[in-house]
């Protein structure tokens, strides 16, 4: 089992995870972060110690968890001088695992797939953690502790877990981008953002019995090329919306007629 974990990263999942951990019984021995008051901020929500020293890591813990931007797990790696045998895992989505190879002989992935933010708690135990590791008595390692945390624990290799991150991103972090356009065009207009809160958790709400096809509304499901061409004449001013609406029209447009035709 793994019972003490320290974490290299206090960012916004690092944070979240922790904070599991620790809820969990799962001692967080250490908190790295290259910015020592973050550290420190982290560290004292779960009685860690800190340090933003990469040479000064304790060295004896269960398990090391690299939970930082993917440009940086590199860097990380390079500067680490961990015992060989010491098992540690990165939580990136679209990195694979062979990355840590030649950096220790027990080594692999525990990937959290949920949106995470520093100051909103997260309840984890809903959250799809996705682990991987180099060899069956690591994997269980990860299960285990990933089973404390979580109901919902799937074993994903690198490229599934690639094209899951590509699909996040089009499923949350390309549709959050919408709702910060939405809130633009209403806030030109003195309107509030608030109006549309609603209807964004009756979207998300539907999706639990409908599939997404099944769900999609609006003038460019059934083509109602009048309403879009007054709301393109309204974005005239703002070019780069235009596009947007017209390519995501076309494409709900192309995708709905698919579906309509692998009905029948």
């Amino acid at each position: 089992m793994i019972n003490n974990v320290v974490l290299i990263g206090a960012g916004n999942l690092a944070t979240q995870l922790a904070l599991a951990l620790f809820e969990n019984g799962i001692q967080v021995k250490q908190i790295y972060s290259r910015k020592l008051e973050t550290a420190i901020e982290l560290a004292g929500k779960v009685g860690a110690a800190f340090t933003n020293n990469l040479s000064q890591l304790i060295s004896d813990a269960d398990l090391y968890v690299i939970a930082v931007k993917d440009l940086a797990i590199q860097e990380i790696l390079e500067n680490l001088s961990l015992n060989e045998n010491m098992l540690i895992v990165h939580t990136a989505g679209s990195v694979p695992m062979e990355i840590l190879d030649g950096f220790s002989l027990n080594y692999g992935v525990f990937y959290p797939l949920q949106t995470l933010s520093k100051y909103r708690k997260a309840d984890f135990s809903v959250v799809p953690v996705c682990i991987e590791a180099n060899h069956p008595s690591n994997l269980m390692k990860l299960q285990e502790l990933a089973g404390r945390l979580s109901d919902s624990v799937h074993q994903i290799s690198s490229v599934e877990r690639k094209t899951l991150h590509l699909a996040a991103v089009f499923a949350n972090n390309f549709v959050n981008h919408f709702y910060a356009i939405g809130a633009e065009i209403l806030e030109d207009k003195k309107l509030n953002f608030d109006l549309l809160k609603p209807l964004i958790l009756e979207t998300a709400a539907k999706i639990k019995t409908l599939g997404p096809v099944e769900a999609q509304t609006g003038p460019a499901t059934r083509n109602d090329t009048a309403t879009i061409s007054s709301h393109l004449k309204m974005l005239q001013d703002r070019p780069e919306f235009q596009k947007i609406y017209s390519f995501v029209s076309e494409s709900i447009f192309q995708l709905q007629q698919k579906h309509n035709h692998d009905l029948f």
